[in-house]
């Protein structure tokens, strides 16, 4: 684990929350109301994350405003250039990493592979490129010590699963950011200057603020849509599940406002 997972996790919800409420206990000796107070909070907090609803209001708050569907043109096969907001015939399509295992012992997946966001993204990227005939890059770089980049594994599953060929596989990328930079400079290097953007929902604000960034354009593909939330009974009840994509939420608010300043 790198240094920079380390740390955001440890700042975000909610694992913080639980050295906030070991601070809290320490505080009650001597001031035991504000002690009190902010274990009591810290407790609360962790519960309510741990709701479904709490953590898909957090999920649809992130896909508010995005497009929904794949625009209809696309769908119909029509020119690709009817779809971009500049006019720009997109030329590929980009679809970013996000997830992965390590290898097994034993197993028929023995070697390190694609997590399930990533093989979703992969999935959705590779079915696009056969509705609209566009090459296909692939962009990630390791994600564990002694793995390979994300980005083979993609290519080489796209390869032996799907029955298609990465036309480019960008095998650096440390984050979103340099997803976008990166597969940037190696769109423009053969003449692309648009692209479809094939990521999850949630992922997909951030994403598009660092292409923006770079002043590449790409027209955003959703690879799952989260349903939202339902306001059932059952949605109240606290899952552990539901602290993973409160923590994704999370994660993805705090690095649109990071990107918002960056330079």
């Amino acid at each position: 684990m790198s240094v920079s997972v380390f740390v955001t996790s440890m700042l975000l919800p909610p694992v913080n929350l639980v050295p906030i409420g070991l601070i809290g206990l320490a505080l009650r000796r001597r001031w035991p109301r504000l002690g009190r107070a902010v274990s009591v909070g810290a407790m609360l907090l962790l519960l309510v994350l741990a709701m479904p609803i709490s953590s898909k209001l957090l999920i649809a708050s992130l896909e508010r405003g995005l497009p929904r569907t794949l625009p209809e043109a696309a769908l119909q096969r029509a020119d690709p250039a009817e779809v971009s907001p500049v006019g720009v015939q997109p030329g590929a399509i980009i679809v970013l990493s996000a997830d992965s295992v390590g290898g097994a012992a034993g197993g028929i997946l023995p070697r390190p592979g694609m997590g399930m966001m990533t093989l979703e993204r992969l999935q959705a990227g590779t079915i696009l490129a056969r509705r609209l005939g566009l090459p296909v890059l692939v962009t990630g770089g390791p994600l564990a010590k002694g793995q390979p980049p994300i980005a083979a594994i993609m290519a080489l599953a796209m390869q032996q699963d799907f029955g298609l060929s990465a036309a480019w596989v960008e095998p650096r990328a440390a984050d979103t950011w340099e997803n976008a930079a990166f597969s940037a400079q190696m769109l423009r290097a053969s003449g692309i200057r648009s692209a479809y953007l094939v990521t999850d929902a949630w992922h997909m604000r951030r994403s598009l603020m660092a292409f923006r960034h770079f002043g590449f354009e790409v027209i955003p593909v959703a690879s799952r849509i989260s349903q939202g939330p339902l306001w059932e009974a059952d949605e109240f009840v606290p899952r552990v599940s539901s602290w993973i994509y409160s923590y994704f939420a999370l994660h993805e608010w705090v690095g649109c406002v990071w990107y918002a300043f960056r330079h």
